[in-house]
């Protein structure tokens, strides 16, 4: 499918009145429900977290060190798809503030291994806990199949060059 090139030139601009309408290739109203189904989904944990001066990346870095505990800094980078000097200051941030461990992997002394504290599952789980809830209004009424449908559609959404397997 070829990309649509938007104009580099500055002309008078005229504007359209018409909203713009699905097409073969362009399901609208799915779009705009994404946008709208991610900021509600988020909406909850941000709360949470602006309370401790915290943003969405130190929701990312809390989410994927609970769920793989002793997950090294490479693995974490490679999973988030971030730079090292964007996770440095997060990373630090949860580490200085008592919900990440980091220690010296046991083979490789320079290999850093991260591990959630008590107080960090806790925050994982205070943070997971509103969004499963939301999660499973969604599926209420739904067929038992609607799950697994759900799933295998989001991960068809996932970019396969740049996301780990599962």
């Amino acid at each position: 499918m070829a990309t649509r090139q938007t104009s580099s030139k500055v002309t008078k601009a005229e504007p359209l009145a018409a909203p713009m309408e699905n097409t073969g290739i362009i399901d609208f109203e799915i779009i705009e429900l994404f946008f709208f189904a991610y900021r509600d989904f988020v909406s909850d944990p941000d709360a949470i977290l602006e309370k401790s001066g915290f943003g969405r990346a130190h929701h990312r870095v809390v989410h994927f060190v609970n769920r793989e505990p002793g997950m090294t800094v490479a693995d974490l980078l490679d999973t988030l798809k971030i730079t090292k000097q964007s996770l440095a200051r997060v990373l630090k941030q949860l580490i200085d503030s008592g919900y990440i461990r980091q220690v010296a992997g046991p083979e490789d002394r320079r290999q850093r291994k991260l591990y959630p504290t008590k107080t960090g599952r806790e925050l994982a789980l205070a943070l997971a806990e509103p969004q499963s809830r939301r999660i499973e209004r969604a599926f209420d009424g739904a067929a038992p199949d609607v799950r697994e449908s759900v799933k295998a559609f989001l991960r068809g959404m996932r970019d396969r060059q740049t996301t780990k397997a599962g």
